[in-house]
């Protein structure tokens, strides 16, 4: 018996070293880890838009020792893929599976939930990260600055956009559909994006992941006219050819064009650039075809229209007579000065009114200042930054329309963003970023949020979101029903 207590004492003192030894070397191996991740140049995006996603994704790529941390201010992330792509674009929507990609390396993080500039300040992200690279993106309305523009009746077509697409500031936007003419002014994509999606069918819409109040209230809309109006002429249209021919097949509708707009356009449209000619060329064919055949084309089943106005500039929307919301738009008639992509809209003394209970202003968007350390132009609303490096400000970049203005397509944001990542990664080679001291990255700002109560939401609650959307979608043949409050976003992300 006592040599068996001796026995047992011997192995369980071999046990309790051999516990040690190992949980030393487990320590140690934590330490060394950690120590290890401390010496990686940390890099933070502010925004999770294509712009952010994209600029980490190079990054990641690009170097194998770089980690990489995106804040959103939102519970959910993809920015304008899931709040401004147009709900019968799903095609478009499908770089959402690269991002998620992106954001399940193991050497990225996501953080929603955190308004960076009041939860944490650029100045507190720069002491945490060797970089801080700027891709929020364009927030802001432009103002058309115009009398009238606050008169009820009157949208921006970021808000418009953001209801149907359930961006959760714009859910109680509930526009005024009661009217049979509706005016959209600018004559780029999302101008057309507004136009489609006002005149589209319910049952093409039906199959999309439009919020299921928008839907509703679409269904019960009664515009049937819709006039898109630019400043400038057809040679100068910021519309894709894609768009445009979307809207020319959109069923039961028909296009109202006005022939003098295209006064010697087909002479010149020979001299384009193939792209342009393309487009020029369609908007040609739709203009002067006859009525009687566009009718024939269609059946004569057509209840809409749609026409694209040239050379208008709006002056004032008009009050109906009690003075409360918009009954017309009074529009100035220009004349182009120069040629081509130059050609400058001049106003002349004529104008005219066009009788109308809805007007969404589609002039572009706005970047806004989310931190007073930054550098900014309020006259361009951009950052100013010579290829992604923001000027005077060592360690600070931006990307996507922060850095260029709101202008092109999510490729054109992809080769900006992906520029600003090389840009940064030059700085790192030569030495301009001194990457050699430890930086702390999430680390000292999950602290910082914890210690001001603020709780992030991590891409696996995302997926919990992104769950229950597409279980409620598939309940009514949609692929997706969106949540709509930060709130509920939180609910489920947390439970």
């Amino acid at each position: 018996m006592a040599g068996y207590k001796r026995l047992f004492n011997r192995v369980t003192l071999w046990t309790w070293r051999r516990s040690r030894w190992i949980s030393r070397n487990d320590a140690s191996a934590a330490f060394g880890e950690a120590a290890f991740s401390s010496c990686r140049p940390k890099v933070c995006i502010v925004g999770s838009g294509p712009a952010g996603f994209y600029t980490a994704q190079h990054l990641i790529k690009a170097r194998q020792d770089v980690e990489v941390d995106i804040y959103e201010r939102l519970p959910v992330p993809f920015g304008l893929v899931r709040f401004g792509v147009a709900p019968d674009h799903p095609e478009v929507k499908n770089v959402i599976n690269t991002f998620t990609q992106t954001a399940k390396h193991a050497r990225c993080s996501f953080y929603g939930n955190v308004n960076i500039g009041k939860d944490v300040s650029i100045q507190e992200l720069q002491q945490a990260y060797h970089a801080v690279i700027l891709s929020y993106g364009a927030e802001g309305n432009r103002s058309m600055g115009i009398p009238g523009e606050d008169l009820a009746g009157v949208y921006s077509a970021k808000d418009f956009v953001g209801w149907y697409n359930g961006l959760p500031s714009c859910r109680e936007l509930s526009p005024d559909l009661s009217c049979e003419t509706a005016v959209v002014l600018g004559q780029g994509n999302v101008a057309l994006d507004v136009a489609r999606i006002l005149l589209s069918p319910a049952d093409i819409l039906k199959k999309t992941d439009i919020t299921q109040p928008a839907l509703e209230a679409l269904m019960e809309s009664q515009v049937r006219r819709v006039l898109i109006v630019g400043r400038r002429g057809p040679m100068q249209v910021a519309c894709t050819i894609k768009e445009l021919r979307e809207m020319v097949n959109l069923p039961g509708t028909r296009p109202e064009m006005l022939p003098a707009d295209f006064d010697g356009v087909r002479e010149a449209v020979q001299d384009l650039p193939r792209p342009r000619k393309r487009l020029t060329e369609l908007m040609l064919k739709v203009a002067l075809q006859l009525p009687a055949e566009k009718e024939q084309e269609r059946g004569n089943v057509t209840s809409r229209s749609w026409g694209l106005r040239f050379f208008r500039s709006p002056v004032q929307v008009l009050p109906s007579p009690d003075g409360t919301r918009t009954a017309g738009i009074r529009l100035a008639v220009n004349k182009l000065e120069g040629s081509g992509e130059a050609a400058r809209a001049v106003l002349t003394n004529e104008v005219e009114d066009v009788t109308c209970g809805l007007v969404i202003s589609s002039i572009g968007y706005k970047s806004l200042l989310i931190d007073p350390s930054v550098p900014f132009d309020s006259h361009r609303a951009i950052v100013p930054n010579q290829m992604g490096r923001v000027q005077q400000a060592a360690g600070l970049y931006c990307s996507g329309w922060l850095k260029t203005g709101p202008t092109g397509v999510i490729a054109t944001t992809m080769n900006n963003s992906f520029d600003t990542a090389r840009s940064l990664m030059e700085d790192m080679d030569s030495g301009k970023l001194d990457v050699s001291a430890a930086k702390s990255g999430a680390q000292n700002i999950r602290y910082l949020l914890e210690k001001r109560e603020v709780k992030p939401v991590t891409f696996s609650d995302w997926e919990k979101i992104d769950s229950v959307e597409t279980r409620r979608g598939e309940s009514t043949g949609k692929p997706r029903e969106k949540l709509l409050t930060v709130e509920e976003m939180l609910q489920v992300a947390w439970t």
